[in-house]
This record gives C-alpha cells, structure tokens and sequence, in this order.
C-alpha cells in the first residue's frame, strides 16, 4: 500500500515523527501495557453493543488489531501506517486481514464495508477533513461510521499519567470537540447520527461509574470519551412500492374513507389490511370496499394473536413494497399525510419516520390531558435513553424500509417481546441498528368513529416497565 501522502513539507515531517512513535509504542508493548487496559476494554464492550458479529468491519488506526478482533466481524481489515503495530496484529489474528497504510491514502481498498471505525485516530491526524473523505468509496447507503476521540477536559490528565510512565505516550495533538467533528463530517459528506460521552473512571473497579453514573448530567461532561455514529448523505431512491399495514379492530365506519383518502406513491401503493377480532362488521366492510376498488392493490388478512403489534407484524410479513408503513384505522392521523413520511424516506432525510402528534396543537378530544402529558414523558425518555430526538413514542404512523425491518424482526430478542402496539419494539430496533431517526410532525385529529383500543392505566404501566428494561439494554450496557 502506498505510504506517500503528498503532504506539504510540514506535514510529511508530521507524519514521518508519528510513524517513528507509534512503532517505538509497539515494541514497547509487547513488554508494558500501563494502565490503560481498563480503558480499552471499556471502548471493546462499547464497540460490541455497537456493532453487531457478522459484518463486514474496517478499522481505519487499528493498532495491534484486539478491538476489531473482539467485534467478530465476517470479514475485518485493519489499516494503520505502523509496520511494527500491523506485524503484530497478523501475528496476534491472523484470521483478520491488516494492510500497512496511511490513513489519509486509502485509494487501494476497493471493496465497501458495513462498518468502519476509527476509534481515538482522528486527534492525531494532520487532515481530518480530508481522512474522513477517503472513507466515501468505502461505503454504501447502510454503513455506519464509528469514530471516538479523547475530550478536551482530559488534557491534563492524560499529560500527567504519560509523564508518570502509566499512559502511553503521544505526541501533541489535535483537540477537537463534538461540534468540530460535526463540522468536519458535514464538510467531508457524512451525516452525524446521535453521539454520546463515554467512559467516566478509565481505572479499575468503573463498572458503576462507566455502565451508569456517566449516563447523568453533569457527569457526562467528565468523560474521557466522545463517540459519534455517522454514515453518508443518503441519494434518493427512484419509485419504490409502497405497502400500508392498517390494523383494524372495530373501525367499520373508517373504511371506505381508508379507501377514498389514501394517496398514491411511488411505484404502487398496496394496501395491507389485519383485522383483529371485531366486534363490529369490519371484516366484511373491507371486503366491500376491495371488491369496491379493484384497481387498487389490496390485501385482507385476520389475526389469530392479539394486540397491535402483533397485527402489524404479519401486515409486515406479507407486504410486497420495500417501503413499509403503519397506518391506524381510526384516522387520527390523515391518510392525506403519508406522502410527506414517504418523501422522507425516499429522499434519504431519514431511515426511519417517525410520526409526532404533540408539536401542533391538537384537535380538542383528540387526546385527553392525562395521555398528553404521559406522552411527554416518554418522549423525554427516549430522547435522553436513545441519544436521539424522538418527540412522540405512541404516534400509531411510522414508516421504514422493508429491509430495515427485517434487521430489527431478527434482532427482536435483545429487548424480548411484550410490546402489545408494537411502536417501542420498532424504535428500539431502529435505535439498536443505527438507523437515523426523523421525527415528522403531523396534525392529530378526533376520532370520528368508534373508540380507543387502549386502557390508560394497564398499558401505561407496562410502557414503563418497557422502558425500564430497554434502559438496561441500550443506555445502561
């Protein structure tokens, strides 16, 4: 691989002194570990929540080769520009495939990955920018970039511990900050994610301290660590099918407006209907009005489980478009409305849309004031639990890809299986994957048929106990 940069003067001379140490580091280390070896196995488990085994990963500085190793990816390569760090690394995994390299030169990888880390790199590079750009022929619309770079607040501390002998030692740096990084990113076409400050007590016995203390304000100011999940500015996608699940239960009277009101987009748009034990005719109003509406694609189907989700997971399972979308039957929220989420989509904004009835105001008896201010709550929770804004948990609208769904139906027993609607079971999974979130506010309307399927008091206790348990598997690892 090629190690001439074409750098100016200063920043060979740059290069070359970094070349020198971090070899000299690596034959230090095969007798010293100092006292960062707590630290790094935190930024290992981390990295393991984080990506998931299988996937095809590249680590951009992977030193001796141990944190891509621990990620069990299906094909990893690691890149750094020490010979004496990539001996190693093929020594200690030769399973793995290590390419001597400098990162602001990648032009001779030509494969894609699905993930590619960087993992406290970027403040010892002498172009950022212009590293971070290599990266764009190295990914597809799917891959998610993973960087983490030391925090400013830790200068002296860290200077301290070198000079001791118990850090490994580093020549003067770059010290950027979270906005930097933004900056950088947005100039080299990658599109920050979510971010969040890890890793409070680098020493022994953190356990407490870095799974849960840092997670608070103000102590995630303190940590060592900032990590940044970002990916490529998405193209847009050229007339996708479009498949609606609308899970019914007791809403014959919102039928032939379902039919009448609902837009056409892209490619074709298919109507999935889940009937779910109605009291009422339901069932046969929309076999009326498919036999009503013969040039619009249709399907009806009927639930043997309970509940929403489960109504929506076999909509899922049986629809035909790549864009899947959750539309209630009792019209709360405009059918007139989708095109605006399917624009989303499609013109890469977002890989999942999120609905949000609580930005304009509200039709009077749309919500009542109880359930308005427990849906503030849970979207101030998720927020903070999922490091990305999400203004409405409960909205019944959502709308992926069909192939981001099957990822989060494959992936469903991380957080277990008691969603009886489904929407947290949903945002979970597109959290856990990385999936860049939008929340997309619409207009709630009044009921003007029927009632409500869900119990205020019983479901809401069970809303708590869901984010209870998703808090322990993704804020709290």
């Amino acid at each position: 691989m090629n190690l001439n940069t074409n750098f100016e003067p200063a920043g060979n001379i740059y290069q070359q002194a970094r070349i020198a140490h971090w070899d000299s580091i690596a034959r230090k280390l095969d007798q010293w570990r100092g006292m960062g070896q707590w630290y790094h196995k935190r930024l290992e488990e981390i990295y393991c929540f984080l990506v998931s085994p299988g996937l095809s990963v590249l680590e951009i500085g992977c030193s001796d080769g141990n944190l891509l190793a621990a990620l069990k990816p299906s094909r990893g390569i690691g890149v750094d520009f020490s010979s004496e760090m990539i001996r190693r690394a093929k020594e200690r995994h030769p399973e793995l495939e290590f390419i001597h390299a400098d990162a602001h030169d990648l032009s001779e990888i030509k494969e894609t990955f699905d993930v590619i880390i960087l993992s406290d790199l970027v403040n010892d590079l002498w172009d950022v920018q212009r590293v971070l750009e290599q990266l764009q022929p190295l990914c597809t619309e799917r891959t998610r970039i993973i960087l983490n770079f030391y925090s400013r607040l830790w200068q002296t501390p860290l200077n301290v511990a070198r000079s001791l002998n118990l850090a490994t030692s580093n020549l003067y740096q770059n010290w950027l900050t979270r906005e930097d990084m933004n900056v950088l990113l947005l100039l080299a076409g990658l599109e920050p994610i979510r971010n969040t400050q890890e890793v409070l007590w680098p020493l022994p016995l953190g356990s407490l301290a870095n799974r849960f203390i840092v997670r608070f304000w103000p102590f995630h100011h303190l940590a060592i660590s900032n990590f940044m999940i970002a990916r490529t500015v998405a193209k847009p996608v050229k007339e996708p099918g479009v498949s609606i699940i609308i899970p019914a239960r007791n809403e014959s009277g919102n039928i032939k407006a379902i039919f009448e009101r609902t837009p056409q987009m892209g490619r074709e748009t298919e109507l999935v209907f889940v009937e779910g034990h109605s009291k009422d005719d339901t069932y046969e109003a929309i076999k009326r009005e498919i036999a009503s509406h013969p040039s619009t694609p249709s399907l009806l189907l009927q639930q043997t489980g309970i509940g929403k989700a489960d109504a929506v997971r076999l909509g899922f399972s049986k629809a035909k478009g790549e864009v899947l979308m959750i539309l209630d039957a009792d019209l709360t929220v405009p059918p007139e409305d989708l095109p605006r989420f399917y624009d989303a989509l499609v013109s890469g904004k977002g890989e999942f849309i999120n609905g949000v009835r609580l930005v304009y105001p509200m039709e009077k008896e749309a919500m009542q004031t109880l359930n308005f201010f427990g849906n503030k709550f849970f979207s101030l929770a998720f927020s903070w639990m999922l490091g990305q804004s999400i203004k409405d948990t409960l909205c019944g609208t959502k709308v992926l890809w069909k192939r981001d769904y099957e990822r989060i139906a494959a992936n469903r027993s991380y957080f277990g299986d008691f969603d009886p609607f489904g929407d947290y079971d949903l945002i979970f999974g597109a959290a856990k994957l990385n999936l860049k979130i939008i929340d997309l506010p619409i207009r709630y309307r009044e009921r003007t048929y029927g009632s409500t399927n869900i119990s205020r008091w019983k479901h809401g206790l069970l809303l708590m106990r869901m984010v209870a348990f998703a808090a322990r598997r993704i804020k709290f690892t």
